[in-house]
């Protein structure tokens, strides 16, 4: 078996799993993933980087063997059970080799695979392993995504293994992304449902990795970047106070009442030549609307009453979208009843985490009539005029 090469000495061990389509039985991956692992050959030492995702273990063994050296040191940069789950099968392949993490990843790793605790070496923030012709220092970079992630920078080879950071949920033949055309939703998509909720916390980690001289990112999931700067000038954007002024419209409609409100609000946003993107949540994945709200201004959510609530649908957007904390800085919704409900009062205060500006929401009862649709009009005239600067809007 022939291995892939990044640098001299330097080894993809990764798996590609292209019929995944569900991660953490959560999030719709519909190309896929990759489980990154790397090998690197010191002079003295040799070095491990994360393992794979227990269904991926026998290849990871295999190449392995194929390498057929020593395995010194395990870097773990993150307890996640993707990373982590071959450590059980590696260390009684190599148990002579050091898991090499910090205090919180440890204590994680005891807990989550039954790790003992005599295998570790813990490491603090910015200190270095020497490999002998080779160095990897360890920089934490918390609630990326977890509370004990760090990454590990080679520097002889200006490489750094980002773990989850830059990550995507794509499985790819090619191991350097080649064309930013074809990832840039995969990896605006992987940052909505991965790393948004953490955007505040991302700004001090972008700037401490932003020193390091980096000539590759190699992240735990989807393909390399060499282009580093392209990447990195993502997450800077993604990260920013900055949107777009673009209105994000998930919907549902039972019996037709509040979709006609829909197609109505949609048509006097086009008209005002607004960006609007609607959502039908009976057949939308969830991925796609949160990649959209990384940068969108304006949320608007249409649902009819059920009893007295949001439909099922609705309270499900509204729940995901309050958990992934975008950025946007508008928000109504607008819907029918039939006889009476709290539905806005509900969905108002699933949103608590969100720092937003509630425009006067539209509820008709029953079939909208033309004075309720002349409401949806003002509500458009509402959106264009607060998103008239959004452009100029840069903190």
């Amino acid at each position: 078996m022939s291995l892939r090469t990044i640098k001299p000495n330097i080894y993809f061990l990764g798996s590609q799993d292209w019929d995944r389509i569900l991660f953490d039985e959560l999030i719709t991956i519909p190309r896929g993933t990759s489980y990154n692992s790397y090998f690197i050959l010191g002079s003295s030492k040799n070095a491990l980087i994360d393992t794979v995702d227990p269904s991926k273990t026998h290849e990871l063994i295999s190449k392995l063997k194929n390498i057929n050296v020593k395995v010194d040191y395990i870097i773990v940069n993150h307890a996640e059970q993707d990373h982590s789950g071959s450590l059980p099968e590696i260390i009684e392949l190599y148990p002579e080799a050091v898991i090499v993490t910090n205090e919180r990843c440890k204590e994680l790793l005891k807990n989550l695979l039954f790790i003992p605790e005599e295998n570790f070496l813990t490491v603090s923030d910015g200190e270095s392993l020497s490999l002998g012709d080779k160095t990897l220092q360890f920089l934490f970079t918390p609630w990326v995504h977890w509370p004990e992630t760090m990454v590990s920078y080679l520097k002889e080879d200006k490489i750094l293994f980002s773990c989850d950071f830059f990550g995507s949920h794509l499985a790819e033949s090619q191991l350097f992304i080649e064309d930013t055309k074809t990832i840039y939703s995969p990896l605006k998509r992987y940052y909505a449902e991965i790393m948004m909720p953490f955007r505040k916390v991302i700004v001090g980690n972008i700037n401490k990795i932003s020193k390091l001289d980096i000539d590759i990112i190699a992240p735990s999931h989807g393909p390399l970047h060499k282009n580093v700067e392209y990447i990195i000038g993502l997450y800077k954007e993604w990260i920013s106070d900055r949107t777009k002024p673009e209105v994000i419209l998930p919907y549902v409609s039972m019996h037709g009442s509040t979709r006609v409100m829909v197609d109505h609000l949609i048509e006097s946003l086009m008209n005002r030549n607004m960006v609007v993107k609607p959502f039908n949540l009976t057949n939308t994945e969830i991925g796609d609307i949160a990649e959209t709200l990384v940068d969108a201004s304006t949320l608007i959510i249409a649902t009819p009453t059920v009893l007295t609530g949001p439909h099922p649908l609705a309270v499900y957007v509204t729940y995901l979208t309050n958990i992934l904390k975008p950025k946007i800085k508008y928000l109504s919704i607008i819907g029918s009843y039939g006889w009476g409900g709290r539905t806005v009062e509900h969905l108002e205060n699933m949103l608590s985490n969100l720092n937003v500006e509630i425009i006067e929401p539209v509820l008709v009862k029953g079939q909208p009539r033309d004075e309720d649709l002349e409401k949806i009009e003002k509500l458009a005239d509402k959106i264009v005029l607060l998103n008239k600067s959004i452009n100029m809007v840069s903190k």
